[in-house]
């Protein structure tokens, strides 16, 4: 919805990350605490992605933070205060989200304040021109340039998924150099570059031809879908691609 939704996003992914998404298998006859075989070797890993409901389980209070919470915040705002009433709230939805975790005690990451500050400058520029599509176009045209990376990585061969999946992941160099490997995640990137600008287009056309209160809702459940669906096909390409690759060591002999 807002650079406040996406920020909110941002931050529950941050924390997703810190609890890698895959896990490797200890084959069978090691002893505890040794590192398995292929680890070692540096050759390729076995993987164990989480069940989907846990992973349903993880991501919903983030999703119910990040998306729906600030999209009735600033509604609900929008409603009774008018626009600048709901530029208020979103900046202190966001500066309200940072002085909690500062008062739990939990670290404030740096994209958290670059976060802050941009929201700040959003809701600055759009209460100066008193349009609320000058505050919701700039994390559009950011999810372009994003679409547009993805996209250009493809040809270039160095898919940006792989390198996302990299730094969210403990995944093993000889895996990810596997030919099938770098192929999926080609067509991962591909995909991704479709789900953005399908995303920007959606929030385009409803920015420009519809109400604020319909652009809130009904985008965010349209992009929310197309987020969903994306990463329901990444994960299931990806159990396919690790569970091809995992089996070529036995076939072979």
């Amino acid at each position: 919805m807002s650079q406040s939704e996406s920020m909110h996003t941002d931050r529950g992914a941050q924390r997703s990350m810190e609890t890698p998404a895959t896990t490797l298998e200890e084959p069978s006859g090691a002893r505890s605490g040794d590192a398995p075989a292929d680890a070692r070797d540096g050759g390729p890993h076995g993987f164990e992605l989480p069940r989907v409901t846990a992973l349903l389980m993880h991501a919903l209070p983030r999703f119910v933070e990040g998306v729906i919470a600030p999209v009735a915040v600033f509604y609900a705002a929008l409603m009774l205060l008018g626009l600048n009433g709901a530029l208020i709230a979103a900046v202190a939805w966001v500066y309200g989200g940072i002085f909690y975790r500062y008062l739990r005690g939990h670290p404030v990451s740096g994209m958290l304040v670059l976060a802050a500050v941009g929201v700040t400058v959003r809701a600055g520029l759009a209460a100066a021109t008193h349009s609320a599509v000058v505050y919701f176009l700039q994390p559009t045209l950011g999810t372009l340039m994003v679409s547009l990376a993805f996209l250009a990585s493809v040809p270039l061969g160095r898919p940006l998924a792989m390198k996302l999946a990299r730094d969210m992941a403990p995944i093993p160099e000889a895996f990810l150099k596997h030919a099938r490997v770098h192929q999926f995640f080609l067509r991962i990137s591909l995909l991704w570059s479709m789900v953005l600008f399908t995303n920007v287009a959606v929030s385009l056309w409803m920015l420009f031809n519809e109400s604020i209160g319909m652009y809130l809702w009904i985008r965010t459940g349209i992009v929310a879908g197309l987020g969903a669906l994306g990463v329901a096909i990444s994960v299931w390409g990806f159990r396919r691609v690790v569970r091809h690759v995992n089996r070529e060591p036995s076939t072979a002999s």
